[in-house]
């Protein structure tokens, strides 16, 4: 057998027993094709403490699990020796796990060693590979493989969308499946007579030819990635559900192996060969933000497209087109599956979820993961600077972290507004104040020539990782953007910005409330000493939240006038900080704050009946490309829960109040124009079930009470949780479906419109001279 060397990409990764040993698989993605390449003799490893040795061993010959012993000069963070224990295979590793479970303590006993091999060769998507290579069918396999981090290699990975369609009860009607150059629907039943049948409808007597039709269709079209909306936690799950009831191997694999789909915490679907990425967790993790997920809604708003089925019993009439318009149901099925792969195209999901790889090291098709990006990366400088990483709470600390500074706001009507925001605040102080897990545990070991941190905190100038990492972190975002590759330079800010949320989080085991709160507090500090050095210009500063700071400029200055004192008062804060971390602290800054925006026109409004201002609410005008434009945060206008009546009411009345018009005649022509019955299509309120109906006992909101009539109304309903209820106020309360209710006109007159416009100042003629004397509580 050749020797041969490749670049390729991870596409999954898993671990074997073999022969009694661990085996590693890996499914890599080259120029050259698919290669699985192989591991062998292996060895899963946790860590105990030194003093636990004897204990341990004891109780393992008990059970006769075969373990191994070393020292491999790693220590805990209270300073103790740690001993490695190695197991043969994953079996032994599970054994002795169980057998030391709760007697004593084992760290990172959590890691699968398929991730733990990757991760200490600091191997982040792209890999050389070498080993021994024998030519499969439709792949390459390589044995006694050898791999090493490739830091540039991108693959081209061929992408198949795929969709089912089935009854309440997970019977499958049909499976369309939509790639770059091939478009298909597998359907249940025959062509109907006297109606000429597209070519891409390929007809299956039963739901096992379905499946055997899907297994030559995936064989063929041979995707190294397949995608689809909601595709692993449902059209997967029902897959393999429905193959395992007929007693079909659902065989999807490059090596011809079935499907395996695991349910624990979150669905995990594993094919050999391939990867499996959902269309909503990619928008999630690419921070992407939509009233609602449904594919309906973002196609709308991504690519300006429809589902073909919208009403909201749409299960119903999937299974009314099943029996009585198989044609209509194949034509909905394959256009799912065109939309989700136009959305990923447009938005480059797949490339962001590479980036976020070779960035993080993570799976393709992992998403979320926040903590595990973080282990991932810090993890193996640990244990070259000699440590073994820390369980959950053992440093015995319990108290809380702040949150992020929010200044109190000053309500009212404002003319030119300018806003300076720290860049990358958080990952700005951790590399300036050389905030670490390890760099405490150094600095709490040497505090006389440590950096102060909060809450008796205090960190190391020279043994730390997370300052370097935020460094490389912030070049590497730097060159992306010169280069002008924005989904890297994305995915690169999200992994900055979640640094903070992962060392402030219960759920990591670098967790420590001295870590977070020497981020949080100290941004406190930045924030306050910034307003106070900006207010020592003769300006005031009406809002600041985390790292915004709202400053107000002379009513009569010009645009141009205001952005040249915006950008002066930057080299101001920026030069003051640079001196104080040196004087103060002999440190160098990485604090730089910026001008953002200005406001022409600005609008802090009160709580809602309240006179003091609200906090992260507000709207604001801007000059875009010689046009003004709204900008709202917060506001009803950009909040999904409520109707599409109080939105388009807001940007009116704002738009009224910042032109000087008659609040009163654009807010009576909305209420007449709802009393007359003109726009009852934006009456509907729209909120997703967070449980099942059941469920809700002590309260029952709005949507619960309209889903649970209408499911009364008809049994075959299936409204579950994670359902979208989209319900109208009547006079006979909340209904998914008017028929012979009428609306309840006044509720909307209310309870939508009136609330906006009690935030407007000097509300209160208006609202007089609509209700007369009536009274109102909201």
């Amino acid at each position: 057998m050749a020797q041969a060397v490749y670049a390729g990409f991870i596409l999954s990764r898993q671990q074997i027993n073999h022969h009694g040993r661990l085996q590693l698989c890996y499914w890599l993605k080259t120029d050259q094709g698919t290669i699985k390449a192989y591991i062998d003799n292996e060895q899963p490893v946790f860590f105990i403490r030194y003093s636990d040795q004897p204990q341990a061993q004891r109780l393992l010959k008990q059970e006769s699990i075969e373990t191994s012993f070393k020292n491999v000069g790693l220590k805990h963070f209270d300073q103790e020796e740690m001993i490695a224990c190695y197991c043969q295979n994953t079996r032994s590793y599970h054994q002795a796990k169980q057998a030391l479970d709760g007697v004593v303590n084992m760290y990172e006993e959590d890691i699968r060693h398929c991730d733990r091999f990757l991760m200490e060769r600091f191997i982040r998507g792209g890999v050389w590979v070498q080993g021994n290579s024998v030519a499969k069918t439709g792949y390459m396999e390589l044995t006694s493989a050898k791999l090493k981090a490739h830091r540039s290699y991108r693959p081209t990975l061929s992408v198949l969308s795929l969709d089912i369609e089935c009854s309440g009860d997970g019977v499958l009607f049909s499976i369309g499946l939509a790639s770059e150059n091939h478009r298909c629907v597998i359907m249940i039943g025959e062509p109907p007579e006297g109606q000429d049948t597209p070519a891409y409808i390929h007809w299956a007597p039963d739901e096992s030819a379905l499946l055997f039709a899907l297994m030559e269709k995936i064989s063929v079209l041979d995707p190294d990635v397949i995608i689809g909306w909601n595709v692993i936690e449902f059209d997967f799950v029902v897959l393999a559900e429905r193959a395992q009831m007929l007693g079909i191997e659902l065989i999807l694999g490059k090596d011809a192996q079935p499907i395996d789909v695991y349910k624990g915490n979150y669905v995990r679907v594993m094919i050999s060969g391939r990867v499996v990425i959902d269309g909503i967790d990619t928008l999630k993790n690419a921070t992407y933000h939509f009233d609602s997920f449904r594919l309906s809604n973002v196609a709308e708003k991504v690519l300006g497209e429809k589902k073909l089925i919208e009403q909201d019993d749409r299960l119903e009439e999937i299974i009314r087109q099943f029996n009585e318009d198989k044609l209509s149901l194949a034509a909905y099925n394959l256009k799912d599956c065109e939309l989700v792969l136009a959305i990923f195209a447009k938005l480059n999901l797949l490339d962001f979820a590479i980036v976020r790889s070779q960035l993080t090291g993570l799976e393709l098709e992992r998403m979320g993961g926040s903590v595990a990006a973080f282990t991932n990366l810090y993890l193996p400088l640990l244990h070259r600077s000699g440590y073994v990483a820390p369980n959950l709470g053992e440093h015995g600390l319990n108290f809380e972290s702040p949150g992020g500074y929010v200044m109190d706001s000053k309500p009212g009507l404002y003319k030119n507004v300018a806003v300076l925001d720290f860049k990358s605040l958080y990952p700005s102080i951790i590399r300036t104040f050389c905030i670490d897990p390890m760099g405490l545990i150094e600095g709490l070991k040497s505090p006389q020539d440590a950096v102060p941190g909060f809450h008796n905190g205090s960190f190391s100038r020279t043994r730390h990782h997370l300052p370097t990492l935020v460094a490389e972190l912030a070049q590497a975002r730097q060159s992306a953007k010169q280069a002008r590759d924005d989904m890297l330079s994305q995915a690169i800010k999200i992994i900055m910005n979640s640094l903070y949320g992962v060392l402030g989080s219960k759920g990591c085991r670098f967790y420590d409330p001295r870590l977070a709160s020497s981020i949080t507090l100290r941004g406190h500090e930045i924030m306050q000493t910034t307003r106070e050095l900006i207010e020592a210009q003769g300006l005031e500063v009406i809002y600041g939240d985390t790292d915004s700071t709202f400053v107000k400029l002379p009513d009569q200055w010009s645009i141009s006038k205001c952005e040249a004192e915006a950008v002066a008062l930057v080299n101001i804060v920026n030069t003051f900080w640079q001196q104080e971390c040196s004087a103060s602290f002999d440190l160098t800054s990485h604090l730089e704050i910026e001008f953002e925006t200005l406001y022409h026109t600005f609008f802090m409004p009160t709580i809602r009946g309240q006179a003091v201002g609200s906090k992260k609410r507000y709207v604001g005008e801007i000059i875009d490309n010689g046009r003004a434009k709204l900008v709202f945060k917060g506001m009803e206008s950009v909040r999904s829960d409520w109707t599409e009546i109080a939105k388009k009411y807001q940007q009116d009345v704002i738009r009224a109040l910042f032109d000087g018009e008659c609040l009163l005649r654009i807010t009576k022509g909305y209420i007449d124009s709802i009393r007359a019955g003109e726009v009852d299509h934006l009456l509907r309120y729209s909120k997703r079930l967070g449980r099942a109906l059941e469920e809700y006992t002590k309260t029952v909101p709005p949507h619960v009470k309209a889903a649970r009539l209408s499911v009364l109304n008809n049994q075959s309903r299936n409204l579950s949780k994670g359902s979208v209820i989209n319900y109208y106020m009547t006079n006979n309360g909340p209904v998914m479906h008017l028929e012979n209710n009428k609306i309840d006109y006044e509720h909307y007159i209310e309870k939508q419109i009136y609330p906006i416009l009690m935030m407007i100042p000097n509300y209160e003629n208006v609202l007089f001279q609509l209700t007369g004397q009536r009274f109102f509580s909201f």
